[in-house]
């Protein structure tokens, strides 16, 4: 059996929900777990907070929570962490007011100033305390952009120093549409080539043909140096899964994002990790073709090419997840699951390297 522990349980330690996984290891070894702590519901706007728990024995234990990104009473979400080679932990993340739901964003009824917004702090203390956060919006926000989201899950430094945070906006409509169409839909990625001193935008990936809209999107950095993407896809064909190769950090794709039939699941956020020694890229999703339920892990030995299905964990109902590398032997998965539904706590398991290559 797999290891597994609660940090997040809905009702709990003051939020009513906890929504939005991530999870990365430290230099020193310390997991830290994020996620959303929403206040007063289970909503995707209000008053929320990016909370935190540290876990120093590999996700067996997990101390207390603690609220490292807050908004006053509006919102802070969509948590992207990343630890870099210094040492720093870097937490790139949205802010909106409490007021702006993402139809009222999609439709344009929401000024600029209470619109997503884009911030960063960081920790050099192993995640103990945190800086006060700096807005990065203009760096990396085209004007015209509507909604606009990190990740979810962590983000990535590449060999190279450089740091890639994927993320997905929005264009507005034309003609007689309104805004909420899944057409609009469209990706892009956050660079920093300074360890986040200064932004810029990376690839951006564009259409409005309905066939595949790039929504939200985890990457990985392959053992060749290429990045790999892989984005949630809410158009209606030609599945929900696409992916994408970059050959330059980031800062263009390859090709467009394409279809990727071997992740068949519902309409829902994933998370890749690539494993060295073994070299195998796993994905972690649900895998039920409709229902957010059957929490999986797949690999691919092909970088992403072709996938298999090598470790579920339960039928349950399950939905967002993240995965982290805690020592050579363990992989641990953070993900949404429940009894009843998929957002009544967020688990933490340990599984087995040799149970997934």
């Amino acid at each position: 059996m797999t290891e597994a522990t609660v940090p997040f349980r809905a009702g709990r330690e003051r939020y009513a929900s906890y929504r939005i996984p991530a999870v990365v290891a430290t230099a020193k070894g310390t997991l830290l777990a994020f996620c959303e702590g929403r206040v007063k519901s289970a909503s995707d706007y209000g008053h929320i907070d990016i909370v935190l728990k540290r876990s120093t024995d590999g996700g067996r234990t997990w101390g207390p929570l603690k609220a490292v990104a807050s908004n006053g009473v509006q919102l802070a979400g969509n948590p992207a962490p990343v630890v870099l080679d210094t040492g720093r932990i870097l937490l790139v993340h949205v802010r909106s007011a409490a007021s702006a739901s993402e139809d009222a964003i999609l439709r344009g009824k929401v000024k600029d100033a209470d619109g997503r917004r884009v911030w960063v702090r960081h920790s050099d203390d192993d995640g103990v305390t945190w800086s006060s956060p700096g807005e990065i919006t203009r760096q990396v926000k085209k004007a015209g952009w509507r909604w606009y989201a990190t990740t979810p899950g962590h983000a990535l430094q590449l060999s190279t120093g450089r740091v890639v945070v994927p993320a997905n906006h929005t264009l507005p409509p034309t003609g007689t549409d309104v805004g909420t169409e899944p057409r609009y839909n469209s990706g892009h990625c956050l660079i920093s080539d300074d360890r986040g001193e200064t932004w810029s935008l990376g690839y951006v990936d564009e259409n409005t043909d309905g066939y595949i809209n790039v929504n939200e999107t985890t990457a990985a950095e392959l053992p060749d140096g290429r990045v790999y993407f892989n984005t949630r896809n809410d158009s209606p064909s030609p599945g929900n899964r696409a992916d994408a190769h970059s050959q330059d950090g980031g800062r263009t794709l390859h090709t467009p994002f394409r279809p990727q039939a071997g992740l068949d699941g519902p309409v829902c956020e994933g998370s890749l990790l690539q494993l060295r020694d073994p070299d195998v890229l796993l994905f972690s999703g649900p895998a039920d073709a409709v229902a957010r339920a059957l929490m999986t892990i797949r690999a691919s030995a092909d970088n992403g090419t072709t996938w298999r299905p090598v470790h579920t964990v339960d039928g349950l109902p399950a939905a967002y997840s993240d995965l982290v590398r805690i020592d050579s032997s363990t992989v641990g998965l953070l993900y949404e699951t429940g009894d009843f539904g998929a957002y009544e706590r967020i688990v933490f398991r340990r599984v087995p390297v040799t149970r997934l290559t």
